[in-house]
């Protein structure tokens, strides 16, 4: 299965986040906990060397919990500081505050020692599309958010965002990178909604996650749809159908019908909690 997926507007958001650097201390980047490999934008890292770094296992609570603690290892092990969060239900929202303040100390103390007391730490939030920014800015900054206007050297349009006397946010756009170089990556995006069902072929895309679902957590199917996993996939797809009465007229069975199921079980955490990427063993 081959996914590309690069809209223009894209090239237009990094060339802003590359101005937008110049302004700001920390990034505060957003991955999805269920792939955070593949849900991280490399552009990012070269972008943004020499800033504080921060990054959100965001859906937390969709993935599995041993895993967003390999993770959490594995990305500290890289020097990044990281929270795990759930953006929707406000889960973790509570540590990031004392997190920026960690990450970005050395800047607080430089700031200190030239005598500039009380400057917010300047935050960019970035992330690829449908990771959750727009709902973990809006549950960080709750209602008390209030935007501070346009500040000098940033395009029309652009918002900051004062949280508090110690935080400011620049969101930006959802930026994607030109090419997967890896398929696999792009078909672990296409697993949790990053890219849009209306172009992918979703009943070949079921079959692969009906196969990544049996190998790595045996019995998940089973227990939702009643379905024997000693199948083939597309005999576990027969079945999740029919569980689920997906007819077409006649008796024909509704495949589109079974995968949109499937998917929508996957994503909202019917299944379980599952991590379709694992951490690298070190």
């Amino acid at each position: 299965m081959n996914v590309q997926w690069y809209p223009g507007h894209m090239t237009k958001a990094k060339r802003q986040m590359q101005e937008d650097l110049k302004l700001i201390d920390l990034i505060i980047e957003l991955v999805d906990a269920r792939v955070p490999l593949s849900s991280r934008n490399p552009d990012i890292d070269r972008l943004g060397q020499n800033k504080s770094r921060l990054i959100l296992l965001n859906k937390a609570d969709l993935a599995d919990e041993r895993q967003n603690e390999a993770w959490k290892e594995y990305f500290q092990g890289k020097g990044f500081h990281v929270v795990k969060v759930d953006s929707r239900n406000g889960a973790g929202m509570k540590n990031i505050q004392n997190v920026i303040q960690e990450a970005c100390k050395e800047k607080i103390e430089r700031d200190r020692k030239r005598g500039i007391k009380n400057r917010p730490v300047r935050a960019m939030v970035a992330g690829i599309p449908n990771v959750g920014k727009s709902t973990f800015i809006n549950s960080f900054a709750g209602k008390a958010c209030a935007k501070t206007g346009n500040r000098p050297g940033v395009t029309k349009g652009k918002q900051w965002i004062r949280l508090n006397k110690n935080v400011e946010l620049l969101d930006t756009p959802g930026i994607l990178w030109p090419k997967f170089e890896d398929q696999e990556v792009g078909i672990r995006l296409a697993f949790v909604g990053s890219i849009k069902d209306d172009i992918l072929n979703m009943e070949e895309l079921a079959l692969t996650l009906i196969g990544y679902l049996k190998e790595k957590y045996p019995g998940v199917l089973n227990a939702r749809y009643e379905v024997s996993e000693e199948e083939e996939n597309l005999g576990v797809l027969e079945g999740i159908a029919r569980a689920r009465g997906c007819l077409k007229k006649g008796e024909e069975l509704d495949y589109a019908k079974a995968s949109g199921i499937l998917f929508d079980d996957f994503r909202s955490g019917k299944l379980g909690r599952i991590t379709l990427e694992w951490a690298p063993a070190e």
